[in-house]
C-alpha cells in the first residue's frame, strides 16, 4: 500500500513539473503557452486581491503559479519527506486558487475536475502522511 502511495506522489509531482514548465515557458508548446496565457487573463480578472486594488499582470501571474506548479512538483516527487509536505500544502492551495478562478468566471463545473482531482489527491497524501507519522509515534 505505501508503495502505491509513493508512486501517486511521484507521478502527481511529475504531472505538476509539466503543467507548470507549461506555463513558464513556449519551448515545450507555444499553442497550449498562448492559449495558457488567454486562461490567464481572464484569471486576472477574478483575482481575489483585486477587491483591494492589487491588479495583477497575466503575464506574471502564469509565471508564478507556473513556478510553483514547477518547483512544488520536484519537490513533491524528489524531496524529503518535510519539503514533500510543504510542496503538497502549496499545490494544495494553488489548486484551491484554481477552482475558484473556475467558479467566478462561471465555468462549467467539468472544467473544474482537473484541479478537484489534483486536490484531493494531495489531500489523501497528507492524510496518509498523518497516519503514518501517528503509527510511528505509537511504535
Amino acid at each position: 500500500m505505501a508503495l502505491m502511495f509513493e508512486a501517486l506522489r511521484l507521478v502527481v509531482g511529475l504531472l505538476f513539473m509539466f503543467t507548470g514548465a507549461l506555463k513558464v515557458t513556449d519551448q515545450v508548446s507555444a499553442e497550449l503557452y498562448a492559449e495558457g496565457l488567454e486562461q490567464f487573463v481572464k484569471f486576472a480578472e477574478v483575482f481575489p486581491l483585486r477587491k483591494l486594488g492589487v491588479d495583477v499582470d497575466p503575464l506574471v501571474f502564469m509565471t508564478v503559479v507556473g513556478s510553483c506548479e514547477l518547483i512544488g512538483g520536484l519537490l513533491l516527487a524528489v524531496g524529503p519527506r518535510i519539503v514533500q509536505k510543504i510542496s503538497n500544502v502549496v499545490l494544495s492551495v494553488t489548486m484551491i486558487g484554481a477552482i475558484y478562478s473556475l467558479l467566478m468566471l462561471k465555468k462549467p463545473l467539468y472544467m473544474c475536475l482537473p484541479a478537484t482531482i489534483c486536490l484531493a489527491i494531495l489531500l489523501l497524501l497528507l492524510q496518509v502522511w498523518r497516519k503514518e507519522r501517528k503509527k510511528q509515534k505509537e511504535e
